[in-house]
């Protein structure tokens, strides 16, 4: 049976050591985001209000910093929080790409690759959860890859502004920007997001494998850090 790691009551809610509330400012702004990720995607691919639409997407994916902040601060980070954050990325990833591929304004590789990367990580988190019950830290590549996405498909959902295009690629390839036409400039976000995206999936597979042979190695040793033993006394510090 695993150690309870008894902590600080005023650590509780910390990012270090979030809490197991549910109703929290921060939970419900994230919630209200994955709302409206799905109102952009109705609005969008339905042809109804492009501009509103816009204009809900940009809310959506401008207070990504909102919610962690709004928890961070007022110490109410808490593992629901930390659980739907990535989740609400990845739904205002996916609705922005799967919009302007419905439209025809970008390649379905990129979809495929984006979606894919994510459904691997889904698979292997899930597979890492039955041994190692913390989830796995955010790397920073993977927050350069969200930031360079969100960019990127914001001002292609745009449109704007439209750039001349390279020849690194044959005239008609799938590779918008590459293949000497013009294409909107954020392309090339999404371009740079996808290495970053991929390296992040390489980073992730490695930290899961350790963190699950850990586990398996010394079942005993794991700390239980999602239900942690809560200490009052002023004297008694993290052990």
């Amino acid at each position: 049976m695993s150690l309870r790691k008894k902590i600080k009551r005023e650590l509780i809610g910390t990012s270090d050591y979030p809490s197991n509330r549910i109703f929290t400012i921060s939970n419900l702004i994230t919630f209200i985001r994955l709302i409206l990720t799905f109102v952009f995607l109705y609005l969008f691919t339905n042809d109804l209000d492009r501009q509103t639409a816009l204009i809900i997407y940009a809310v959506a994916a401008s207070t990504d910093w909102l919610d962690g902040q709004i928890a961070r601060m007022t110490n109410t980070v808490s593992w629901l929080g930390k659980a739907m954050d990535p989740i609400v990325d990845r739904a205002l990833l996916f609705t922005g790409v799967l919009g302007l591929v419905m439209r025809g304004e970008l390649p379905v590789w990129v979809c495929a690759v984006i979606i894919g990367r994510d459904v691997y990580l889904a698979l292997g988190n899930a597979i890492v959860r039955h041994f190692h019950k913390r989830p796995i830290d955010v790397v920073l590549t993977g927050k350069a890859a969200t930031a360079l996405f969100m960019a990127g498909f914001t001002l292609m959902l745009l449109g704007i502004p439209v750039v001349e295009g390279f020849s690194a690629f044959a005239a008609g390839s799938p590779f918008p920007g590459l293949n000497g036409q013009a294409a909107p400039l954020g392309i090339f976000f999404v371009y740079l997001g996808i290495p970053c995206s991929l390296i992040t999936a390489i980073v992730y597979t490695v930290r899961g494998y350790r963190a699950a042979r850990r586990a398996i190695d010394d079942p005993d040793g794991e700390e239980d850090y999602l239900n942690p033993e809560i200490v009052d006394a002023d004297n008694h510090g993290v052990e």
